[in-house]
């Protein structure tokens, strides 16, 4: 048997059976665990310092657009829920309810925040005088709990780890235009950090938020052609804050009603690296999100001054980037490859003797498990071009892949063929009912992802029902 297979043996693999080999990725990796109470998920150091990368990125971004982070209430009482009858209908079969606190019955039960516009409008109506107080740009990062029936670590578990936007604004146009530039910063998130390309454009109406006026969304595919949503942003209008009473005096002195945005991105973000990048071996990091950039792993480092010289490098390398040196002595250097292989960091620097008479490492890539030698002080300058490349690599593969695995169906027939033989992305004309929005769903599994902000004039006719069409549709099975 050879290295790769007694060290993948424990994995299943990734084209036999893409589910279990998640769930071995996630376990193997460290990233998470199961716990004593189903469906919910301990995340694990490794696991945490991802999202903590993705959170840093993510937050620095919203604050260039003015938004604060604020911290709101777990617990939110069921009169609230209420007040927004689409709201509350959308979210009634997942929320979970506390009704005894401290031994005793509660007067109303308190739901656990499945998300947290009620609470939010509720503050805003108290806080909000005029339309110079416009506009509130807030956020917060939490944790929220719905109650889902089938669950996998960080793609659906019960209780997740996200942060939620909630903000408003003096005009329609201005909440419009934030809500379409937060979907901007996801977009951002997704390809420059997490090295995946997104779709973007709107849900149809059956798929939008509940209470919203429009939701748009970005879109990614998995190594399995099924979809994942990355990130959506909602436009409330003002759907909200009327049944909150959330109004401010105008500049021309009349008491008018905020229009409102929420947007929001989880730690799904984090099965989406998993399922875009990962392969046989265990995870495929992308550099600039990963907790660990670099692994420098001595050869025969009880000779001479191998472990000093990596020391050394290390030092120097820490200045730019995250550098981890495995100095353990109760496992092989065979050991030390194929663990950080699963743990997916982006670079491997080796160094022994015959390095260090050489002046110079041999570097391992993880993306293409390619070997070079890199002169020792060239090192830094070369690490931030490799790191650059890896990126910009694992995006392309990614990109390929979408593109390969996106077809056009003109009817139905082509529309099954295309899914079932080819799983991934199918670009329609849609008609623009739900009739015929459910019946494609029912006959393919896909529902609908989005209405592309890029149009493409595919056919005169719907897809479905042969009726005129003017909207072209993504759609794809999902995650």
């Amino acid at each position: 048997m050879s290295k790769e297979k007694e060290f993948v043996k424990d994995i299943t693999n990734i084209d036999e059976d893409f589910a279990q080999w998640y769930t071995d990725i996630v376990l193997k990796a460290e990233l998470a665990d199961y716990t004593a109470v189903k469906g919910f998920i301990a995340i694990r150091p490794y696991g945490y310092s991802i999202w903590e990368n993705i959170q840093a990125y993510a937050d620095m971004r919203f604050k260039e657009h003015g938004v604060k982070n604020v911290s709101m209430p777990v617990l939110i009482p069921e009169s609230l829920l209420n007040k927004e009858k689409d709201h509350v209908e959308g979210f009634a079969p997942e929320v979970a309810w506390v009704t005894i606190g401290g031994g005793e019955k509660l007067e109303e039960r308190l739901c656990i925040r499945p998300t947290s516009e009620t609470i939010f409008s509720t503050m805003y109506s108290k806080w909000l005088k005029s339309w110079r107080d416009l506009p509130y740009l807030y956020n917060q990062w939490c944790s929220v709990l719905r109650w889902e029936k089938e669950t996998r670590p960080f793609l659906r578990s019960r209780e997740f780890l996200w942060q939620e936007g909630h903000t408003i604004h003096e005009t329609a146009e201005e909440a419009k235009q934030f809500t379409l530039d937060m979907l901007e910063v996801y977009a951002d998130v997704v390809e420059n950090l997490l090295a995946i390309p997104v779709l973007k454009g709107q849900k149809t109406k059956k798929e939008q938020f509940a209470g919203a006026e429009a939701t748009y969304t970005v879109e990614t595919l998995m190594h399995d052609g099924r979809a994942l949503q990355g990130g959506t942003s909602h436009y409330f209008g003002q759907n909200f804050t009327k049944a909150f009473d959330v109004k401010f005096q105008n500049r021309n002195g009349e008491q008018e009603y905020a229009y409102q945005t929420s947007w929001g991105i989880s730690t799904r973000l984090i099965g989406a690296v998993i399922m875009a990048h990962g392969d046989n071996r265990g995870l495929k990091l992308p550099p600039y999100v990963a907790p660990i950039q670099v692994v420098i792993v001595p050869i025969a480092q009880e000779k001479g001054n191998v472990l000093e010289e990596a020391g050394k490098i290390q030092e120097k390398l820490k200045e730019k980037f995250r550098v981890e040196l495995d100095d353990r002595d109760n496992y092989t250097v065979g050991y030390k490859f194929n663990d950080w292989e699963m743990k997916g960091v982006p670079v491997r620097i080796e160094i022994g003797p015959k390095e260090i008479e050489h002046g110079e490492v041999i570097v391992t890539r993880r993306d293409t498990l390619e070997k070079m030698p890199i002169k020792i002080d060239e090192l830094p300058e070369k690490m931030e071009e490799l790191l650059k490349d890896i990126h910009n690599s694992m995006f392309n593969t990614c990109k390929k892949r979408m593109e390969e695995k996106t077809t056009v169906a003109l009817n139905m027939d082509e529309f099954v063929k295309n899914i079932n033989e080819n799983q991934g992305f199918v670009k329609t004309m849609w008609c623009g009912s739900q009739e015929c929005e459910d019946k494609i769903k029912e006959l393919t599994g896909a529902p609908s992802r989005c209405i592309p902000f890029e149009q493409e004039h595919l056919a005169d006719t719907c897809v479905c029902c042969g009726k005129k069409a003017d909207k072209m549709v993504v759609w794809g099975r999902q995650y």
